[in-house]
C-alpha cells in the first residue's frame, strides 16, 4: 500500500490527481482508457490547477498584492477554485456567472465567502457577457486584478508543467492519446504541449461538444456551431490565448445523450459521480481508441480528464424533472425514485 508523503500546506494539495483505468470504457474501445481524477482537488475540479498557477502568477508579476481582491467571471469551477486558493493567501473573491449554471455552484461559491453576482447568459460579443462584465469590475475596483482565465496563458501553463508530467509518468510514459473537451482551452492545450514535448507522436484530439465551434475549426479552418448542449464550463467559439498553438491532431463531436450514457454507466457500474463535462471526455476517449485501434497501433492507452464531481449537479444532470425539461434521458433510478 503506497502512503503519500504529508505536504507542508494546503495550496500542495492541487494537482498530482489520480489515474483510474475505466473498465467499461477500456471494454467498449478495445483499448486501455485512463481518467485523470481532476475531482479529487481540494475543489473538486481540474479548475484548481489554473487558479493556483493565475494567483500565483499575478503575485509574481506584482499585480496582486497582501489583501488585494481576485475578480473573475466564470461558469463556476474556476471561481471556485480560485475563492480557495485566494482564502488560503489571504484575498477576497469576487466572481461573475451566468445565472443559468447549477445551484450547487451558487451555493458552494457563497459558502466559501465569494462575492457572487450573476448575470444574464449571452454571446460574447455582448459588452453583457460575463466575462466582460467581470473585467470592468476588476478595473474599477481598487487592489483588484482580473483572472481573465481565458486569454491567461498562465492557465495552461499549469497543465504544461502540472498535468502533462503527471499523465506521463503515471503511465511509465506508454500515452499514445490524450483528449478532452475545450472551456477556456488551457487544459487540451497545455496537456497536449507538455505530452508532445516528450512524444510528438502522442495523439492529441479535441472532444467537442454540440453548440460549440472548435470541432468545425480544427475539422475545416472555420469557427462554425451546430447545435446546442447542456454541458457547464465546455464548449468555445473563438479562438482563445489558451488555445492558440494548441497541438490538435483530430477532433470529435459528442452529443449530450451519449456524454450522460458514460455518466449514468460509470456511475452505475464502476461507482464515480461524475459531470457532463466527464461523460462528454470519456465518450470522445473511447472514439479516439477505437480510432488508433483501427490504425493498428498496439495496445493504446488513451488518457482523458475526469473534470469534476456529480456532486455539483444534483439539481439539474441528477435531476429527473430538469433531464425531462431538457428533452434528455432520465437515468433508471432517478425515474424509479421519482415514481415512488
Amino acid at each position: 500500500m503506497n502512503i503519500t508523503k504529508p505536504f507542508g500546506d494546503t495550496l500542495a494539495l492541487i494537482g498530482n490527481t489520480p489515474l483510474v483505468r475505466l473498465e467499461g470504457a477500456s471494454k467498449e474501445a478495445g483499448c486501455d482508457i485512463w481518467g485523470k481524477c481532476e475531482f479529487a482537488n481540494p475543489g473538486s475540479s481540474v479548475k484548481d490547477r489554473a487558479a493556483l498557477f493565475m494567483i500565483r502568477d499575478a503575485e509574481a508579476r506584482g499585480d496582486l498584492k497582501p489583501g488585494g481582491t481576485v475578480i473573475e467571471g466564470t461558469a463556476g469551477n474556476t471561481g471556485i477554485g480560485i475563492a480557495l486558493v485566494a482564502n488560503a493567501l489571504g484575498y477576497k473573491t469576487v466572481i461573475v456567472m451566468p445565472d443559468n449554471q447549477s445551484k450547487e455552484k451558487m451555493d458552494t461559491l457563497r459558502a466559501l465567502g465569494a462575492q457572487l453576482v450573476l448575470v444574464p447568459p449571452t454571446k460574447y460579443a455582448d459588452p453583457n457577457h460575463f466575462q466582460h462584465v467581470s473585467r470592468r469590475m476588476a478595473e474599477e475596483t481598487d487592489g483588484a486584478i482580473w483572472a481573465g482565465q481565458f486569454d491567461n496563458v498562465a492557465n495552461r501553463r499549469a497543465h504544461i508543467e502540472g498535468t502533462a508530467p503527471e499523465l506521463w509518468e503515471q503511465t511509465g510514459g506508454a500515452i499514445t492519446g490524450f483528449t478532452c473537451a475545450a472551456g477556456t482551452g488551457g487544459t487540451i492545450a497545455g496537456v497536449g504541449m507538455g505530452l508532445k514535448e516528450r512524444n510528438p507522436d502522442i495523439r492529441i484530439a479535441l472532444t467537442d461538444p454540440h453548440g460549440a465551434a472548435l470541432y468545425s475549426y480544427f475539422a475545416t479552418g472555420e469557427l462554425k456551431s451546430e447545435g446546442s448542449s447542456v454541458a457547464e464550463g465546455i464548449g468555445q467559439g473563438r479562438i482563445t490565448a489558451n488555445l492558440e498553438g494548441a497541438p490538435i491532431d483530430t477532433q470529435f463531436r459528442i452529443s449530450d445523450e451519449e456524454g450522460l450514457k458514460w455518466v449514468e454507466q460509470l456511475l452505475r457500474e464502476e461507482g464515480l459521480c461524475l459531470g457532463l463535462s466527464s461523460g462528454i471526455n470519456v465518450a470522445g476517449a473511447i472514439a479516439l481508441g477505437k480510432q488508433l485501434v483501427a490504425e493498428g497501433q498496439a495496445n493504446p492507452q488513451v488518457a482523458t480528464i475526469l473534470c469534476d464531481t456529480g456532486f455539483r449537479y444534483l439539481s439539474t444532470l441528477y435531476n429527473a424533472d430538469w433531464l425531462k425539461q431538457k428533452g434528455l434521458p432520465v437515468f433508471d433510478w432517478l425515474e424509479q425514485s421519482t415514481a415512488a
